[in-house]
């Protein structure tokens, strides 16, 4: 089995639980702005805001709209398709949304047993995410995971979104690493894992759901404790 020295984390969902800290503020907004009077309930508004905000995260990784846009326009989209009025659209939900969400601390199973068993074998462990910076340093610290990383690597300090191969050259940059020496692991096929494969570096595809898919991965995992089998 080939032999890694640096290894590249995603960090929404794959060691941070991005749905369950979610769907705790999305409950919590519900409730303080009163919504349950337009007539939907806490799941419909849950499913239209997912399905916004992936349509949106879709356009911004393709960067066809800014970070700003996106956080400004998908409370509003949701909320209109509920049919809320556009004059009664609340104000301050994105950025309530913003400033709750990265202090949750719901990560997937086995993530501290699986990042303290990598450390202790003396794998260099780093972050490589799309993320807003600021946002990840607070989940970081929130979720107790800062200190297992060397390297948080955001899209905004690259200048680019994965998949673009120049955001994993600045990654490999920033660790003083190969492609060569490197491992990603992530949850998406599109930015972890074909990103990774275009960049040079091998891949983990997180894929708990076991969803069915085409790619060509160098690994596959349903489990995070499944990469103590490969590493």
């Amino acid at each position: 089995m080939k032999t890694y020295r640096h290894l590249f984390f995603d960090l929404d969902h794959t060691l941070w639980d991005f749905e369950t800290n979610s769907e705790e503020v999305l409950r919590f907004q519900y409730d303080d702005h009163r919504l349950a009077r337009y007539g939907f309930t806490v799941e419909q508004f849950m499913t239209y805001y997912s399905e916004v905000n992936h349509a949106l995260w879709r356009l911004y990784q393709g960067n066809k709209i800014t970070q700003q846009q996106l956080r400004t326009t998908r409370f509003a989209r949701t909320l209109t398709k509920l049919g809320v009025p556009e004059d009664e659209l609340p104000a301050d939900m994105s950025d309530q949304y913003t400033s709750l969400l990265p202090h949750k601390t719901a990560v997937f199973p086995y993530t501290f047993e699986v990042l303290d068993y990598l450390k202790d074998k003396g794998y260099a462990l780093h972050l490589l995410t799309n993320g807003f910076r600021e946002i990840q340093h607070v989940k970081l610290s929130a979720a107790r995971l800062t200190d297992y990383f060397r390297e948080v690597i955001t899209s905004e300090c690259s200048g680019c979104l994965k998949p673009d191969g120049r955001m994993y050259q600045h990654a490999l940059d920033r660790a003083g690493t190969t492609a060569a020496d490197s491992l990603m692991i992530g949850d998406n096929l599109e930015c972890d894992v074909l990103g990774a494969a275009n960049a040079g570096l091998d891949q983990v595809y997180f894929n708990p759901a076991k969803r069915r898919h085409f790619a060509q991965t160098t690994y596959e995992i349903a489990c995070l404790s499944e990469l103590k089998e490969i590493l």
